[in-house]
């Protein structure tokens, strides 16, 4: 049975089929032969066929029926340990991408990284004169997401459809669970706006069709938006906490 052993897990479904087949016709089979044996049981009119004839077709019956019980015991622990196989390997994936998004976001700098970055770049945006932004993310799980792992993969697969789409001198931080902060160097308020449709599109693509996680984004640009580091890690952290934006003062 080994050579036939060879079954293409995404063919699983074909074979089956091609089992209830058979079996299908292999019942129909035997029904026909035991009708054949019985037939002169039940009406006392001997079939006129040879003794030797006889013999030979009622142990070929029994042959066949034994090696059909046989083979479909086989096919039917094949299937299964197939079966068991492709959940075996699902599950595995599953953990594999479950540990890859949490690998990810704890590999992210965190809110004193991003104080760090946003100082630096504000000095430097201060004395060349130019803008420089803030791009904000705020992700919201979806209901039909209950386990703790389903979220953690949402947000992980999110993390890596923002890191693709941004620019390579732009930094990613994670505020904290869903809340991501982007440090967007020497981009304008039109600028950040390219990347925000940019990181909306992504974001939506990684949500996917059943809809994981929502999302909400906001640009925070100096000087449109604000005129200090201080004034902007306000803005940031009102809007990573879901507050109100605190007035800023003339």
């Amino acid at each position: 049975m080994k050579l036939f052993d060879h079954i293409d897990p995404s063919a699983l479904d074909r074979r089956e089929w091609d089992l209830w087949l058979l079996m299908t016709a292999m019942i129909l089979v035997l029904a026909a032969g035991v009708a054949l044996l019985m037939y002169p049981l039940i009406y006392s009119r001997p079939i006129f066929l040879a003794p030797s004839t006889m013999e030979k077709v009622f142990f070929s019956f029994c042959v066949m029926s034994i090696l059909f019980v046989s083979y479909l015991m086989n096919r039917r622990a094949v299937i299964r340990r197939l079966r068991n196989q492709v959940r075996e390997e699902q599950r595995r994936n599953i953990r594999l991408r479950h540990q890859a998004s949490a690998d990810l976001l704890d590999s992210l700098p965190r809110l004193e990284h991003f104080q760090d970055r946003l100082a630096m770049e504000f000095r430097r945006a201060a004395n060349t004169q130019q803008s420089f932004s803030l791009l904000m993310v705020r992700l919201k799980p979806s209901g039909q997401l209950v386990d703790d792992t389903e979220i953690c993969t949402a947000f992980g697969d999110a993390a890596k459809a923002l890191f693709r789409r941004l620019r390579g001198e732009d930094s990613l931080h994670l505020f904290r669970r869903g809340v991501f902060g982007i440090v967007l160097p020497a981009a304008n308020d039109a600028d950040a706006n390219k990347i925000f449709e940019r990181l909306a599109e992504a974001l939506a693509d990684a949500s996917g069709a059943d809809n994981r996680f929502s999302s909400d984004l906001r640009v925070i640009n100096y000087p449109v938006d604000a005129e200090s580091a201080k004034e902007m890690e306000q803005l940031a952290r009102s809007f990573a906490e879901d507050r109100p934006t605190p007035a800023v003062a003339a």
